[in-house]
């Protein structure tokens, strides 16, 4: 038997060979004699550029910072600081601002974290090449390629460029990611049609994938942009970033708020002028109302909502590039998942051995490989399928080192496309054979019956199967068929149950792989995500280019889901843009696809998806509540406002004295509010409606009732005290009133259905100190003649402050009773 590697290139100039500058002598059978001369080399480099792929720019400082001054609200709040500032009100503008910056630097600090960990994911060195120069095998960076050049390959290189083979001896390369498909694909130099799918491209290598097995020569055709891979590159320019559904709903709320502040600023100002107010008493009473209408802290609350869940997200595995990525996904309604190591465990695992004695199955297996397995026996270098029937043999207590000590190699013949088989004699005059099942069965004449049956009955399974036979002496001939392996990705065991909560969380998983459709319905179904009775054609797609992966991705946009897209190769970066939330694998993503996500795998696991739309979810939820709670005070001290000067009476709130009630007895428990931690049942539900609003009838209903009874309770001790004689004083009360009234219904706003001894007052402490801190400071202000002239505000008694107290109960005590009169009503 003849070694068939003879032919191929065995020498290699390594990075721990010789330099460059000696370049040592290759005879390469098929190949120009000389392949390209440095000269020529040179002027094709200059003709068509270097081999490399641009690139996107990665956002710069100055760029993640500005991007924090985006939201409508923060242009609103930047507006307000500017007109306080000119009309003298320095204090207003100066809190005003303090909470633009301080939102601006919450959101750039986690933001431009996530950038700097993302730039550690990249290679830190510029992969190599070996071509042909002048006659000689010489290493370059692989930037210099240029067409024309002779590229030698064997296992464990990188393709440099996409070129057409010339010579390949049992060559295959890992083309998943460019093509997602799992298994290496073998190489022959037999062209096939010009217009052959990428995938069954056969007689060509291509950039960025790798050499499992054998060695070849190859004339690179295209390199850089021009490429495969640089095709895909420019999909990328056909894609465009949408804006996350928590962007899109806030600018709503922002939207409305402005109408409505507009509308009735106007109308005061319009009302005041009528009464013959003077203009600067006018325009306090807008800027007044102004103040009144805008949740200053909203901004701050929201990305300190997204940066905790970032950090919760961090410790699970997934690195957040975008702060609003980690509240999209709580929006998703369909989740398009590439299948290899993601739904499954990324490498080859026999699942099934037929035979009559399994153990000489797998014997004869390890005995006919070239694979082998690292010391914990489950790393290992060779052919991801050997590897596989290793470890099987391994559990067996099969050992393929002691095959080779006990039993030498006499001859080999390695596998090869052509062939589809590999066989290996030993010094006991034994022959093992494994390959193809259709090209071992003419040369068998034992154990071939039921073979045929085991065959389809495994590849229905969507198993790869392997045949293994056993003979004497070194020919193929007369051959005992010892059984077939059916070997296959499994999935992952977590993947299983996280495919199982997504569905019940109204979540459809859309397998998406570059697999047969028969691998794949395969793997569908024993993940769950394809059931009885349900179209595979809407669940599974296969056999997808990125063409299609952009396609499909749009298709689902079209119908009004919000998308998420995961993926690891080239082939999956435009959709991973184009989706409203793109996840990157980090341990086996490629740097492209990694730069076009929102969130980037650092355990490349479907279950952490499903982690981050449970956390997505509870951050909604908190936002929203917040935002409900804020604007409760918000509309509540528009109608105090807007009351007092429909029936001529002073101002009962300074601009600064609402200032000071918008940040600090507001904002402060807002922050703690938003903070509170998930429910367990948020993944029993089904999705928010893409279509949905931040705030629905039913909230704006809480709103608008919630804040008149804070007006009436307000209003009321502002009119008991005479604001005509003694204004000071009862601003004073009402300001108390009014904090107090925040404060308390604080507690009264974790839940829209329990009360607050059934959420636990102990299970947000943070906001149980943040009320005492913020009940202490109003106190102090009423201790401190500077703090009280700073607000405009007259001495109160403490049986007054206890009044305010008392009052301020109200707001939070008829919500609570209201949850339990609704309970009631329900049963």
């Amino acid at each position: 038997m003849n070694d068939l590697t003879s032919n191929a290139v065995r020498e290699k100039t390594s990075q721990s060979g010789p330099p460059l500058s000696e370049p040592r002598p290759v005879n390469v059978a098929g190949a120009p004699s000389l392949g390209l001369s440095q000269a020529e080399a040179a002027r094709r480099l200059a003709e068509h550029g270097r081999n490399e792929i641009q690139r996107e720019q990665t956002r710069s400082p100055w760029g993640v910072l500005l991007e924090q001054f985006r939201s409508p609200m923060i242009v609103l709040l930047l507006g307000a600081c500017g007109v306080s500032a000119m009309l003298g009100e320095h204090a207003d503008a100066i809190a005003i601002g303090a909470i633009v910056v301080l939102n601006a630097l919450i959101g750039f600090a986690q933001e431009f974290k996530a950038e700097r960990a993302l730039l550690a994911l990249r290679s830190m060195t510029a992969p190599r090449a070996r071509v042909m120069r002048d006659g000689y095998a010489v290493q370059l960076p692989a930037a210099e390629v240029v067409p024309g050049d002779v590229l030698l390959l064997e296992a464990g290189d990188v393709v440099a460029a996409d070129a057409r083979l010339l010579e390949a001896h049992a060559l295959a390369t890992n083309e998943a990611a460019l093509t997602g498909e799992s298994v290496p694909v073998d190489k022959a130099a037999v062209p096939v049609a010009a217009d052959a799918p990428l995938a069954q491209r056969t007689d060509s290598v291509f950039l960025g994938t790798a050499v499992t097995r054998g060695t070849g020569v190859a004339e690179v055709r295209a390199t850089g942009m021009h490429t495969e891979l640089g095709k895909i590159a420019h999909l990328l320019a056909s894609t465009s970033d949408t804006d996350t559904p928590l962007e899109q709903r806030l600018e709503r709320v922002t939207r409305t708020l402005l109408m409505a502040c507009a509308a009735i600023v106007v109308l005061v100002a319009a009302l005041g002028l009528w009464r013959g107010q003077g203009w600067l008493a006018v325009l306090m009473s807008s800027i007044s109302l102004a103040v009144a209408a805008v949740p200053e802290g909203l901004p701050a609350v929201v990305t300190i909502a997204l940066a905790l869940g970032v950090q919760r997200m961090a410790a699970r595995h997934a690195l957040v590039r975008r702060l609003q990525a980690v509240e999209t996904l709580g929006s998703a309604t369909v989740v398009c998942t590439d299948k290899t190591g993601t739904l499954t465990t990324g490498t080859m695992e026999v699942r099934e051995v037929w035979g009559a004695n399994p153990h000489a199955v797998l014997f004869a297996s390890a005995a006919c490989c070239d694979a082998s397995l690292g010391p914990d026996g489950k790393e290992g270098t060779g052919d991801p399928t050997e590897l596989a029937l290793l470890r099987a043999a391994l559990a067996r207590g099969i050992h393929r080192e002691e095959i080779e000590r006990d039993r030498p190699r006499v001859a080999v013949r390695p596998f090869d496309s052509e062939t589809k088989r590999m066989s290996v004699l030993r010094a006991d005059g034994a022959l093992y054979v494994k390959g193809a099942l259709e090209v071992l069965l003419p040369r068998c004449n034992a154990g071939t019956e039921g073979a045929l049956e085991a065959m389809r009955t495994l590849s229905g399974r969507g198993l790869r199967v392997l045949a293994v036979a056993r003979g004497s002496g070194p020919e193929e001939e007369g051959l005992e068929l010892l059984g077939l392996v059916g070997m296959a990705d499994p999935p992952r065991p977590e993947a299983v149950t996280a495919v199982a909560a997504a569905r019940a969380a109204g979540v459809r998983t859309v397998m998406i792989t570059g697999d047969s459709q028969e691998t794949a319905q395969a793997i569908g179904r024993e993940l769950g995500i394809l059931l009885p009775g349900e179209d595979a054609a809407e669940r599974i797609h296969a056999r997808v280019t990125a063409e299609d992966k952009l396609r499909i991705v749009r298709r689902w946009k079209e119908r009004g889901e919000v998308v998420a897209m995961t993926g690891d190769g080239v082939n999956d970066a435009p959709a991973l843009r184009e989706a409203h939330i793109g996840i990157a694998m980090g341990r086996t993503g490629t740097e492209v696809t990694r730069e076009a996500a929102d969130l980037v795998l650092t355990d490349d696991n479907f279950a952490t998806i499903v982690t981050a739309i449970r956390e997505g979810r509870a951050i909604y939820e908190n936002i929203r509540k917040t935002l409900v709670y804020l604007l409760v005070g918000n509309v509540g001290e528009l109608m105090l406002m807007f009351a007092a000067s429909l029936v001529g009476l002073p101002l009962p709130l300074l601009p600064l004295q609402l200032l000071w009630i918008n940040l600090v007895t507001d904002s402060l428990p807002a922050l703690a509010l938003v903070m509170d931690p998930a429910r367990a049942e948020l993944l029993s539900r089904p999705p928010r409606r893409p279509d949905e609003p931040m705030l629905g009838r039913s909230q704006w209903h809480h709103i608008l009732l919630m804040g008149a009874l804070e007006v009436a309770v307000v209003m009321g001790v502002f009119v008991w005290t005479d604001p005509v004689e003694h204004v000071e004083r009862a601003r004073a009360l009402a300001f108390s009133t009014l904090v107090f009234a925040e404060l308390m219904r604080a507690f009264a706003a974790r839940s829209a259905t329990r009360i607050f001894w059934e959420v636990g007052p102990l299970t947000n402490r943070l906001l149980l100190g943040v009320v005492l801190f913020s009940a202490g400071l109003q106190l102090a202000i009423y201790e401190l003649p500077a703090a009280r002239a700073l607000f405009g505000l007259g001495e109160l008694h403490l049986w007054e402050l206890g009044l305010a107290f008392a009052l301020g109960l109200i707001p939070a005590t008829v919500l609570e009773v209201s949850k339990l009169v609704r309970r009631w009503k329900r049963g």
